[in-house]
């Protein structure tokens, strides 16, 4: 068997990593990983054969040659590399993790540290338990901070991730109502999140996943009663840094503008001074991860030019808070993926914003379990109760949960995206700005070629 140490050996004089035959780079350790439908040990000679250095398999079956390195298990080979490379680095390694807003958040922190260090940061959304291990083996000696990004739908995830990323600096963006049916509820989810916590925290040896180590810088947003009561629950050998509107906050702001596009004021407390920053974001949500990367940016110690020009240069894509100008309409594409939480923050924004005619398109949120219906309806209830000109749901779930609420003429209720297109054919919206927000398995961008 292939130890730690000899692959990492071999990582040294290859250090890039494929686990993709399509996308083979020349050089690379091909790491052979099974899926819900393959067994990647079947590709290892096709992935030598397009100009892999080495493929990492778990099955002596496909061993054809010495290229090939037979490892026990190829996801907790590909794991404990990540983790023996990063303890040799000793950069800064922000990671974050939350219910909503992490990638946001993540992008937001490194347009910010981008304008004075050589940073490396979570690409996409790789937060998994594959992705954290890609984006730690990319850290090479050019980087001087890295931003890594931490997903979970089950208690127990974020544990293993911190053992693999080991931050040195962390963040909660919030807790809220995600991935029920793996947490269970929301105080799974509380104690899911609060795993990044317990890594900062400094920790005696208990055998688990943690080792002992010396304690980390949290920020904490001192807006959000459930994370002040997560961190007071903790012992931190290093003060957190907060950030929201209480005077003894590093950063505090208020939002200036609305319109959709957030512009907002912004006091460094520690020297009394503020700035303004236009940004192209929308949404009032973003306040707190705005707020977030500043105080991130104030700690680095970058000066406010550089922390302005990074949170404005950012511009957000891939459909999160992102806004697109139709010919006849402003439209706030939020549909990468959808939870009670981000869903209620994202109507009471549309609600806020200073706009002539406002609509709201809501589709189904996943993964909601034993809760869908109520979640649901009290999203339905949310949505009736803002003064908006136009609404409609789509979904199953909408459908189920709507059954009898008494909205008369104030909204529609479409079963499938394809009736909605159907609708919007035969009765275009004009002149308005629209909130587009669903799962992302209700594939919503359909929609946007005909608004």
């Amino acid at each position: 068997m292939t130890t730690t140490e000899q692959l990492y050996q071999h990582y040294l004089q290859h250090p890039v990593i494929s686990t993709d035959t399509r996308k083979i780079a020349a050089g690379s350790l091909f790491f052979a990983l099974k899926g819900d439908k393959f067994d990647a040990n079947t590709f290892a000679q096709q992935a030598l054969e397009a100009g892999a250095a080495y493929a990492i398999i778990d099955s002596p079956d496909y061993k054809i040659n010495d290229q090939c390195l037979l490892v026990a298990d190829v996801l907790t080979a590909l794991q404990g590399l990540a983790r023996h490379h990063r303890k040799q680095l000793t950069i800064p390694v922000v990671g974050l993790t939350g219910t909503n807003g992490k990638t946001t958040t993540k992008e937001l922190i490194n347009a910010v540290l981008s304008q004075h260090f050589t940073t490396l940061a979570t690409q996409g959304n790789l937060n998994n338990h594959i992705g954290v291990p890609l984006t730690i083996l990319g850290i090479n000696a050019s980087h001087q901070v890295a931003v890594i990004e931490m997903g979970a739908n089950h208690i127990k995830e974020i544990e293993l991730l911190c053992s693999i990323a080991q931050p040195t600096h962390g963040l909660i963006t919030n807790v809220g109502k995600a991935h029920l049916e793996g947490f269970g509820s929301i105080e799974g989810v509380k104690i899911a999140k609060g795993e990044l916590y317990d890594y900062l925290a400094p920790q005696p040896p208990k055998g688990g996943a943690f080792e002992t180590h010396n304690g980390g810088v949290a920020f904490i947003n001192s807006n959000n009663p459930i994370l002040m009561a997560m961190q007071a629950a903790r012992k931190f050998a290093v003060p957190p840094v907060f950030y929201g509107d209480a005077i003894d906050d590093l950063v505090t702001g208020e939002i200036t503008e609305n319109a959709p596009l957030l512009s907002l004021q912004w006091t460094n407390n520690s020297s009394g001074q503020s700035y303004t920053v236009k940004t192209q974001l929308t949404g009032a949500y973003n306040l707190d991860n705005i707020l977030a990367a500043i105080s991130i940016g104030i700690y680095f110690k970058l000066t406010p030019a550089e922390i302005n020009a990074g949170i404005e240069g950012y511009q957000p894509k891939n459909n999160r808070s992102q806004i697109v100008q139709t010919a006849t309409n402003t439209l706030i594409c939020d549909y990468y993926n959808a939870n009670p939480s981000s869903m209620a923050v994202a109507i009471e924004n549309i609600g806020k914003i200073t706009a002539p005619r406002k609509v709201l398109i809501l589709g189904d949120m996943f993964e909601l379990g034993a809760e869908s219906v109520e979640e649901h309806k009290a999203i339905i209830e949310k949505a009736l109760a803002t003064e908006v000109d136009e609404r409609i749901f789509i979904g199953k779930d909408f459908q189920k949960a709507i059954s009898g609420i008494n909205y008369g003429q104030s909204a529609k209720v479409y079963p499938t995206a394809e009736e909605v297109i159907a609708g919007l054919k035969d009765a275009p919206i004009k002149n308005s700005t629209i909130l587009i927000k669903g799962s992302r398995g209700m594939a919503l961008e359909r929609l946007v070629k005909l608004l």
